[in-house]
């Protein structure tokens, strides 16, 4: 009976460690459970963030939309939100700080699939490999077009 609590605590830290590749099968459960509770917490969160632009300019067809739907189909909003510091910097305070230049946006994307920290403190970014870089921008567009 250890064995199996043994084996399922270290499934488990696998999983949570791990960059979603596993060797095991059970591990593989593991990660997917993990997937599925990240899903449900995030979009929780996307129904806020998609929420407060009801009755705004940004409409579904256009990029801002785009962007805040990429966000709520990442993991972002499980650091992030929109108007205060959760882990992460808010995306209105990352849209203070920063100039809507291709420059930036290509910077900002490559932060986001590389990952970073030190710009806004000791806790790391966690990289988005996944992410292909014209998704990047269209996150990155919509974060920084909070500026206000």
């Amino acid at each position: 009976m250890k064995k199996v609590f043994v084996i399922l605590g270290l499934s488990l830290i696998i999983a949570a460690c791990g960059n979603g590749k596993s060797g095991s099968s059970s591990s593989a459960d593991s990660t997917a459970a993990a997937n599925k509770t990240a899903v449900a917490t995030n979009s929780d969160a996307a129904q806020d963030t998609a929420a407060s632009h009801n009755g705004t300019e940004k409409t579904a067809g256009t990029p801002s939309a785009a962007g805040a739907q990429l966000i709520a189909k990442a993991d972002c909003l499980g650091c992030h939100k929109e108007q205060e510091k959760l882990i992460g910097p808010a995306y209105a305070d990352v849209a203070k700080k920063y100039t809507a230049s291709p420059a930036v946006i290509d910077t900002l994307s490559k932060k986001i699939i590389n990952g970073g920290k030190g710009n806004w403190g000791d806790v790391p970014m966690s990289a988005h490999a996944s992410l292909s870089m014209d998704d990047a921008r269209i996150m990155v567009k919509y974060i920084l077009s909070l500026k206000k």
